[in-house]
């Protein structure tokens, strides 16, 4: 095998992609290589465009994502190949996936931040899902008063979704179209004159308090867009920090 031959390199590559089963960097497919046998940077970025166009019309791609290179089936074939497994894709709250959406658009932000955007509390599981599953990770400190933690995302959420950086997310207007309208709640439904009546009636001089509500993801949205612009991409001057101990709280993961 002939390693300054693109179309050889390519197979390799392939094969080196194949068996490892997980993205791997131009570093990485390097250091695999001796030496005496590491072809000219422009040889290798030849052999992956080769490999790339070899990709088309079969069930699999190469896509490059924020850990590196990898081979992946095709979207379009997913409802069919999830079917290798029996278990159920794991489906997320929405108060999870919101939390996820600040922080990912307006990284690095505290868990303060995000209550004072959401309007709840922020669940202690729901930092703890995202930080063991790898999407977020404590990237400093605000300094103030406590000096909270700030939570930025990961290669790993880039990965995850198919991203090879931030600057990939899809723009907060586009997200918007895609959330659904709200179906009129049985709980919002017009009540009948003369049953409000009578429950006006037995609360007497009695004030009730509304309780308080969390925004919902559309109005979410909406408040993530003015903060947008200026997002932060690039992570990488930031020095890992270990996570202090979160503070437990009795909010309910949705």
């Amino acid at each position: 095998m002939n390693l300054n031959e693109p179309r050889d390199l390519a197979s390799l590559i392939e094969a080196f992609l194949l068996a490892s089963g997980k993205p791997q960097s131009l570093e990485r497919l390097y250091e695999l290589l001796d030496e005496t046998e590491r072809p000219a940077p422009a040889v290798f970025k030849k052999a992956l465009e080769l490999l790339a166009k070899s990709c088309n019309g079969r069930a699999f791609e190469l896509k490059e994502v924020a850990s590196g290179y990898r081979l992946q089936i095709r979207e379009n074939f997913a409802p069919w190949v999830g079917r290798l497994w029996e278990e159920r894709p794991q489906r997320y709250s929405r108060a999870l996936l919101e939390t996820m959406a600040l922080i990912a658009y307006r990284q690095p932000i505290t868990r303060g931040e995000i209550e004072d955007v959401r309007g709840v509390a922020v669940n202690t599981n729901i930092v703890k899902t995202l930080m063991e599953r790898e999407w977020i990770r404590i990237v400093g400190y605000r300094e103030v008063p406590g000096r909270p933690a700030m939570f930025a995302t990961t290669k790993a959420f880039l990965d995850h979704f198919n991203l090879k950086s931030l600057d990939q997310l899809p723009a907060l207007a586009e997200l918007r179209e895609m959330e659904p309208e709200p179906l009129l709640d049985p709980d919002d439904a017009p009540v009948p004159a003369h049953l409000q009546a009578l429950a006006d009636a037995s609360l007497g001089e009695q004030e009730v308090g509304e309780p308080p509500t969390e925004t919902s993801f559309r109005s979410l949205l909406v408040e993530l867009d003015a903060m947008e612009e200026g997002l932060k991409i690039d992570f990488e001057d930031l020095p890992e920090a270990q996570p202090d101990p979160l503070p437990e709280d009795d909010a309910e993961l949705s």
